[in-house]
């Protein structure tokens, strides 16, 4: 696997991304222990409801054995808490892959007010994990199948693959 670097992850998201409605937009939270991923926003227009999209990888941040296991898991890793501090699970989550990487995504409630719902995705290769979380005004079934679709393209798959390989 080669060696990831904020500056490398940085100079590949600067590459836009159009298509399905979705626009780059700059990574909107602020710096953590991770690098920051890939922004999107998809107006009303194209998706039936504002919605924003948030991706990114996390190195060496998941269970070798095991990947993303279970609905606890995606709660502790899929970046809620930088949408909202306030966030309550709507039920159980389902099995999904993403660029062929199996995993977990989950829909919640954001429960600050704003009548947002958003969906986490959390799904591994190896030791690595690759996260993603979609909120907006739309119900929750509608935001994954949007995220989806988008994680799905050809050019957003690539770039998984690039954040979690460096290939």
């Amino acid at each position: 696997m080669g060696l990831l670097t904020s500056a490398g992850i940085a100079a590949y998201v600067a590459a836009p991304a159009r298509g399905e409605g979705w626009q780059d937009i700059a990574w909107p939270f602020p710096r953590d222990g991770w690098p920051p991923g890939r922004a999107y926003r998809c107006a009303a227009t194209s998706c039936g409801a504002d919605m924003e999209l948030y991706v990114r990888p996390k190195i060496g941040f998941c269970n070798c054995d095991s990947g993303v296991a279970d609905d606890d898991e995606i709660d502790r890793v899929a970046d809620l808490d930088l949408i909202s501090p306030s966030f309550r699970p709507l039920h159980k989550g389902d099995v999904v892959q993403i660029a062929n990487m199996p995993g977990r995504a989950r829909s919640y409630d954001l429960a600050d007010g704003t009548l947002r719902h958003a969906v986490g995705m959390a799904v591994s290769r190896k030791c690595d994990l690759m996260v993603a979380v979609v909120q907006g005004h739309a119900g929750a079934p509608e935001l994954q199948h949007r995220a989806m679709e988008h994680l799905a393209s050809k050019q957003s798959a690539d770039w998984i693959r690039w954040a979690m390989t460096g290939e």
